[in-house]
């Protein structure tokens, strides 16, 4: 349930986003977990870890819809639902340069000899710090807005 007052509903958000944090966290390396098995991929836990994921994903994406909501709508904090709407639309992004990610190692794995696997492993990686970079500036606005009022 989501919190009814402002700093109870910062705190939520925080705590929102350092799950995200731990849950990739949990992907990465169930991933490599999966790397691990080949050449003849353990597939159906794989399946499970990603299902398991993607609704963690699915309902801190939800509660942080209803914060956004709240701080919209309730406290008039129309800056700090914009900065949420900014951080949702990365962290969509985030996940699926991640799931590229993955699934990039798995044909260099397979295909050695391919040099071009590895490039491309290195772009997605690039394109991930970027997201990184600009998530952090979204959490850093985020955190001098919602403080503005204290």
């Amino acid at each position: 349930m989501v919190p009814t007052d402002f700093k109870a509903l910062i705190l939520r958000f925080y705590h929102l986003q350092s799950e995200r944090v731990e849950t990739y966290q949990l992907f990465e390396e169930g991933h490599e977990a999966y790397l691990r098995t080949g050449p003849h991929y353990d597939f159906d836990h794989y399946r499970q870890l990603v299902h398991e994921i993607t609704q963690a994903f699915c309902g801190m994406s939800t509660e942080m819809l209803e914060i956004k909501g709240k701080l919209h709508h309730d406290f008039d904090r129309p800056a700090l639902s914009e900065h949420i709407d900014k951080l949702q639309s990365k962290e969509k992004q985030k996940l699926e340069l991640t799931a590229e990610l993955q699934l990039a190692r798995q044909r260099a794995q397979d295909h050695p000899e391919d040099e071009g696997c590895q490039e491309q492993i290195q772009e997605i990686k690039q394109e991930i710090i970027r997201n990184k970079e600009a998530l952090s500036e979204i959490m850093q606005d985020f955190k001098y807005d919602s403080e503005e009022f204290d």
